[in-house]
């Protein structure tokens, strides 16, 4: 081991307030030591994502984050203003970008990989200037982040979003959307629009089945679907990611789309809801240097 890959400085942010938040992370930390990283971790009760990574962007050399999507995009811009490679313990509900990139579900074999992989770059989305891993939607999927509590993600893990899902199905209705993109206008009546940047979102739904979070692209979609049951016909595709062959839903790869309704409502994005329409989403290529295994990545090992 060189000088240099023994003084890597990292620092170590966890959310104690993720569903594995609370993990004794004393393993981690030994492989993390064992691979020439040198954890440095904030004082007890500073947990500000964004302020802990600006203080201490001159004196370390890396940031490892533990918590799921939520924690993410709470960091996603610090990062890329900070220039500094992320790792990423997946300790939270869904880690659907963890998922995306093929990292495993262990804490301790996540560790391994930010110890032993070099880092490589990856796309963020950002609408509204908010910045995003994974997607940004409005509507089905937007109405469930507000519906679904952290104390449901805690007690059900991802069968949470199914229940809470199921609650909010069947008041689910259409509305209008206008959809600027590539130097087209289209008016549709939908129930939900997704924009991905990743692959996977809402706890293992893919927005894409051939989409990657590095490709410098946006997968659009929209459920224009006419009654709320058609939702349950779709939900193996959405599943998969091939509900763009379906009939009605829309479908198409951008790198900018403006997206305006009748009235603002709320954007999701990566489970929390940040910003209203009208909404101008956009593509930010290599942002963010994550400790992944190469693109296009091996198969996730999530179960």
């Amino acid at each position: 081991m060189s000088g240099a890959e023994a003084s890597r400085r990292a620092l170590l942010v966890v959310n104690t307030k993720a569903r594995n938040g609370g993990l004794d992370l004393e393993a981690v930390k030994g492989v993390l030591r064992r691979g020439g990283i040198e954890p440095v971790e904030p004082p007890p009760g500073e947990s500000d994502c964004k302020a802990l990574i600006h203080a201490h962007a001159a004196t370390c050399d890396m940031v490892i984050l533990g918590g799921g999507d939520g924690t993410l995009n709470a960091a996603a811009q610090a990062l890329a203003e900070a220039h500094l490679p992320l790792g990423i313990l997946p300790l939270g509900t869904a880690n659907d970008l963890a998922r995306s990139l093929g990292l495993p579900a262990d804490p301790i074999e996540a560790a391994e990989v930010i110890a032993t992989v070099p880092a490589r770059p990856i796309d963020l989305g950002c609408v509204n200037g908010h910045y995003f891993f994974n997607v940004a939607s409005i509507g089905f999927s937007a109405d469930l982040a507000g519906e679904l509590t952290a104390d449901l993600k805690r007690r059900l893990g991802t069968i949470g979003y199914a229940v809470a899902a199921f609650r909010l199905l069947r008041r689910a209705r259409p509305f209008t959307v206008y959809i600027e993109h590539d130097g087209t206008v289209e008016t549709v009546r939908t129930i939900q629009v997704s924009v991905g940047n990743g692959r996977h979102y809402g706890g293992g739904m893919t927005v894409e089945e051939n989409a990657t979070v590095d490709d410098g692209l946006l997968n659009f979609y929209s459920l224009e679907v006419a009654h709320w049951w058609r939702l349950l016909a779709l939900l193996p595709a959405l599943r998969r990611g091939t509900q763009g062959k379906a009939a009605d839903v829309r479908a198409f790869q951008t790198t900018e789309v403006v997206l305006r309704t009748r009235k603002p409502r709320p954007v999701n994005t990566d489970g929390e809801l940040t910003t209203y329409t009208p909404a101008h989403v956009q593509v930010l290529p290599k942002a963010v240097q994550v400790h992944a295994p190469p693109a296009p990545g091996r198969p996730s090992i999530f179960p």
